[in-house]
């Protein structure tokens, strides 16, 4: 490996570390032995090398593929237009009519963009990409026809919108369906296919343009600017839909890793009953004198799991992961009961049908949950006491509390006496909090109070979920 690549393989690895990915330095020299290993000049397998021996789960793979993309760019080639040398270009053609719009650069390269559409060819893709990004992908500065400098990269969206690539479906299809009787299977697969072709054009020229704001500004800044945090990375108060629904996508394998820790019997190191057989064939090896018994290994009890939810507006995106997690962990467990509260209290559990769908679920949770009372402002004191009245019953000895929330309580009463003594009936009791930890005890936070009798956990993405199931139990 030459120093120039050594150094680029560096600089990748920190520009992953730095957007989360979690690299260890074992993992580096891997990669470094595999790099050592495959022919460099595929790309493709320079990718899968990395990739093996890089990424840790499937999430971070779409933000893995972004920045290798960056600092391992594919060799493009020339152009079939005119190269642009510093000095915006002068068209020379006719006066274009005042009510049309004319743009012969436009319309050649809509004309190789539909051919590689109608055949699918991969030359005609990459020169139909390379011909936009020459023609549309640089905002030119100076007057029309003068000297300039070339200004920034446009936007993959300005380039697209050019070239409009979908209003050409029509005349595709009539030229694939030609004698093929329309609106059949046939037609939905020819759709479906040039749809995909659609897409690779367009995935195409984003990575394309990626790399023409790489070379103005520096791969470090264009990977701040386009790459954005893996989904175990989005800190649930900010996730949108779209990260809710990779969440959920997620959270599965995480369930169960915590269901299994918050169900492990605390007596581990007690023994379990007494294995005859295996202590008889031991005792073979010392002329039949059992010097050691064996003991069969204890069966974890399956416990129950109860999760209250604060589900104010200033949490909106945290209870929607919470309602995603409680979800998850009704399969793991013997019994789960939600709670759901603002000012009010409202069991949740009968929203949780086995087998059903969790977008339905929260969908009617939001138009059904009785959770907001007159004040409509967040009130632990109150939830914490109602749940006291109406559910005193509901944990013991064989369950496991979740409470799950950013302990503001809107400089009210916080009920710690009531909370206590719930927590004190439980098997386990902890609260996941969403907030920094240095915003803990600001304003109207009460976390150190809670923190006192539920053991707080700084809970802000799925990464931290993980690392709390995984010190579960330690």
């Amino acid at each position: 490996m030459t120093a120039r690549l050594l150094d680029r393989h560096v600089s990748f690895v920190a520009a992953l570390r730095r957007r989360g990915l979690r690299v260890s330095i074992a993992e580096d020299l891997d990669a470094a032995r595999a790099m050592a290993s495959i022919e460099l000049i595929d790309r493709d397998q320079l990718r899968s090398a990395l990739a093996a021996t890089l990424v840790k789960r499937q999430a971070q793979r779409p933000l893995f593929d972004l920045i290798f993309d960056v600092y391992y760019p594919p060799v493009t080639g020339t152009s079939a237009l005119e190269p642009f040398d510093g000095v915006t270009p002068k068209r020379h053609l006719p006066p274009a009519p005042r009510d049309a719009i004319e743009d012969p650069v436009r319309d050649a390269i809509r004309d190789l963009l539909a051919e590689y559409l109608a055949s699918g060819d991969e030359q005609l893709l990459a020169q139909a990409v390379r011909d936009s990004i020459e023609a549309f992908g640089t905002e030119s500065h100076g007057r029309e026809g003068g000297p300039g400098m070339p200004g920034r990269a446009r936007s993959p969206r300005a380039i697209l919108a050019k070239v409009s690539a979908q209003t050409l479906m029509a005349g595709i299809l009539a030229q694939v369906l030609s004698g093929v009787e329309r609106g059949g299977v046939s037609e939905q697969r020819a759709r479906t296919m040039i749809n995909d072709r659609i897409r690779r054009f367009e995935d195409a020229v984003e990575a394309g343009i990626r790399r023409r704001v790489a070379e103005q500004t520096g791969v470090e800044i264009a990977v701040r600017d386009w790459s954005r945090p893996s989904v175990d990375e989005v800190p649930f108060l900010d996730a949108t839909r779209a990260d809710l629904a990779e969440v959920r996508r997620e959270i599965q394998p995480l369930a169960r890793r915590l269901a299994a820790k918050l169900a492990q019997d605390q007596r581990r190191g007690s023994r379990g009953q007494l294995d005859f057989r295996a202590t008889v064939r031991a005792s073979l090896s010392t002329g039949g004198v059992p010097m050691a018994t064996h003991h069969r290994p204890r069966r974890p009890h399956k416990t129950d799991l109860v999760v209250l939810c604060d589900l104010s507006d200033s949490v909106a995106s945290f209870a929607r992961f919470t309602l995603l997690l409680a979800y998850a962990l009704r399969e793991q467990f013997s019994r789960v009961r939600a709670f759901g509260f603002v000012d009010e209290l409202d069991e949740l559990t009968r929203f949780f049908t086995p087998g059903g769908d969790v977008v339905d679920a929260m969908t009617r949770l939001a138009a059904e949950a009785d959770v907001t009372g007159a004040t409509g402002r967040t009130d632990y004191g109150r939830a914490i006491e109602l749940f006291a009245q109406r559910f005193d019953d509901v944990v013991g000895p064989r369950t496991s509390l979740l409470v799950l929330g950013d302990a503001r309580s809107n400089y009210g009463y916080v009920a710690l006496p009531t909370l206590r003594r719930i927590a004190g009936k439980a098997k386990h009791a902890y609260w996941l909090n969403p907030e920094r930890r240095a915003m803990w005890n600001t304003g109207d936070s009460r976390a150190r109070d809670f923190d006192a009798i539920t053991p707080m956990v700084e809970c802000r993405n799925l990464a931290q979920l993980a690392e709390f199931a995984k010190q579960l139990g330690r």
